[in-house]
């Protein structure tokens, strides 16, 4: 009976030593950790003072009448945003940006999504035309909108010549607000779908060989594999790509601004976009306040609408 006490209960030493042990692997994580830590703070510092505190300083300002031009900032609450529900530029720019960021977003994920399964396939020189299609995403968006702007000249555009060809007449396709909104639409599509191609073309390759090989042993065809395995399995993926691209398209600036509004026969409201109107407000009429309440609503817009997206995904996701 004493053997067996003895071999059953641990010596005193022995719960010391344990004790030791896993005190020295606590230290020593926690070693680990704050090393960790300790390199990340300076680019969280860095972070955090470029993008947080101007977040919240944004907010802030947003419930004051902050008038760069006046020193004093009085406090006014909620009438800055009161004020945008009557505010016809405010409104209008909503809505070109809403119509552009749908057209934009749905039409370079239809492109990208059947050019990246047809390069995904045994197509020869699939690498050569993955740069042809990634070459307008690292084009800088300055030059290129300078470039659309002399394809769309209504007098010296290549796009008028090759229409005159076949007997149509010139159009002033940045100048009328019926075609200008359509034609920046289409500059923007063939700007992203190639970023859009090679994040899906990505997500395709990902997927595993055996269940196309398997589908194909059941007589599946090229319309039931797409259906049946490569979209079903690629909506993660796609999730991705339809969240970065409203975000890119909800902050639609550069390609407006260079294209139309600097130029002298721009159609005004008609392509008066959310980025432009904070601009506007903020730096030519230094109204900061009025610039920020904006802010938050583009801010609130795209939230919601990335939340929406999530939703939606999970939705289908849990019927399927």
């Amino acid at each position: 009976m004493t053997h067996t006490r003895e071999s059953t209960f641990s010596p005193p030493g022995g719960r010391a030593t344990t004790g030791r042990r896993v005190l020295g692997l606590r230290r020593s994580q926690l070693g680990k950790y704050a090393f960790c830590y300790g390199m990340l703070a300076p680019v969280l510092a860095v972070f955090a003072y470029l993008r947080i505190i101007p977040i919240v300083q944004t907010f802030v300002i947003s419930f004051y009448k902050w008038d760069m031009t006046q020193p004093i900032k009085p406090f006014i609450g909620l009438d800055n945003y009161s004020a945008l529900l009557s505010d016809e530029r405010f409104l209008t720019a909503i809505k070109n940006t809403t119509v552009f960021s749908f057209v934009t977003v749905i039409g370079s994920v239809a492109l990208a999504l059947p050019v990246a399964v047809l390069l995904a396939g045994r197509v020869r020189f699939t690498p050569l035309y993955q740069a042809i299609f990634f070459l307008p995403v690292i084009t800088p968006m300055v030059p290129m909108s300078v470039a659309w702007k002399w394809i769309y000249d209504p007098s010296h555009g290549i796009l008028n010549y090759l229409l005159s060809l076949v007997g149509i007449s010139p159009v002033g396709w940045l100048v009328y607000p019926e075609t200008a909104l359509w034609a920046i639409i289409a500059m923007s599509i063939w700007k992203v779908v190639g970023y859009n191609m090679v994040i899906l073309l990505v997500g395709i390759k990902n997927i595993p060989n055996v269940y196309y090989e398997a589908a194909r042993i059941d007589g599946a065809g090229g319309w039931a594999l797409f259906r049946g395995i490569t979209l079903p399995l690629l909506r993660p993926i796609l999730l991705v790509v339809f969240v970065t691209s409203t975000i890119n398209a909800y902050n639609v600036f550069t390609q407006v601004y260079v294209m139309t509004l600097g130029s002298q026969a721009a159609p005004g409201n008609a392509l008066r976009v959310l980025v432009y109107e904070i601009y506007q407000n903020g730096f030519q009429f230094f109204r900061m306040g009025y610039a920020s309440s904006q802010a938050v609503v583009l801010t609130l817009i795209v939230f919601a609408l990335t939340l929406f997206q999530f939703w939606i995904m999970r939705r289908e996701q849990a019927l399927t």
